[in-house]
């Protein structure tokens, strides 16, 4: 695997691809390097011959806390037109990734970094795990999938509570309502993960695969009908007074 990354880390054991978020120390959120580097990474995971299933998650204690509130201070208009682009294309290319993609929910996941959980094939998530999407919270609209994913895993009266407040649920929590696969003690997680992985990767592929893409073509049209609009209106936030008060007012906290 390719080890051009500096914010995500590949990693091979036999059939089983890890994908890694590596920023621990920020909590893996996204800035503008790692948004690019995942605009690359899934294409180039779907174009491996060899992986037969794929385990992403993230180093320290969480999976993924969503956008780096510092990037958006500081974001250009030339690089808000990338980040958009980048955007789509990150959801399109993780939709196209034919075997199997186990989301192990290590701790916190929050916007795109939930998004990413959510449009895995199976989730396990740490029972104290957090997960939520509170775009609106800085003053944007759920552009980056949320607004696909929450309504087709939960329905539409849940997905609006937790899409237009912003609030967050625990892994257990996320169990109980179908948000998630199950939650698991937090020790547990990667291993039940790459377990299920290990099952997978040695199960029938063309079978697995072709399953997988039958059931994708229903998220899909989803996609198309939302995912492009979602964008648009999550982009006229950014120049918006409500979405600079709201950065301005979480970095004073």
């Amino acid at each position: 695997m390719s080890n051009g990354y500096s914010t995500l880390e590949l990693r091979r054991s036999g059939p089983v691809l890890t994908l890694l978020f590596n920023r621990p120390d920020r909590l893996n959120a996204i800035d503008a390097r790692m948004h690019t580097e995942l605009a690359r990474v899934f294409a180039e995971i779907a174009r491996d011959a060899e992986a037969r299933a794929v385990v992403v998650t993230g180093a320290g204690r969480a999976f993924c806390a969503g956008g780096d509130i510092d990037w958006f201070q500081d974001i250009t208009a030339a690089e808000a037109d990338l980040l958009f682009t980048e955007a789509r294309s990150i959801i399109h290319d993780f939709l196209d990734i034919e075997v199997p993609v186990i989301a192990a929910v290590n701790g916190a996941a929050m916007g795109l970094g939930a998004t990413l959980a959510l449009f895995s094939d199976i989730v396990l998530a740490a029972e104290d795990a957090r997960i939520g999407d509170p775009h609106v919270r800085v003053g944007l609209v759920a552009g980056d999938g949320g607004a696909v994913i929450w309504p087709w895993l939960v329905g539409m009266a849940r997905a609006k509570e937790f899409l237009l407040t912003g609030d967050s649920v625990t892994g257990r929590e996320a169990a109980g309502m179908g948000l998630v696969n199950r939650a698991v003690p937090a020790d547990q997680v990667l291993p039940q993960a790459y377990a299920l992985a290990e099952r997978l990767a040695g199960g029938p592929a063309p079978a697995i695969r072709g399953t997988k893409a039958s059931v994708n073509r229903l998220l899909r049209s989803a996609v198309e009908l939302v995912l492009d609009y979602s964008l648009e209106r999550e982009r006229a936030c950014f120049t918006t007074p409500e979405h600079r008060a709201a950065v301005r007012a979480f970095q004073a906290r």
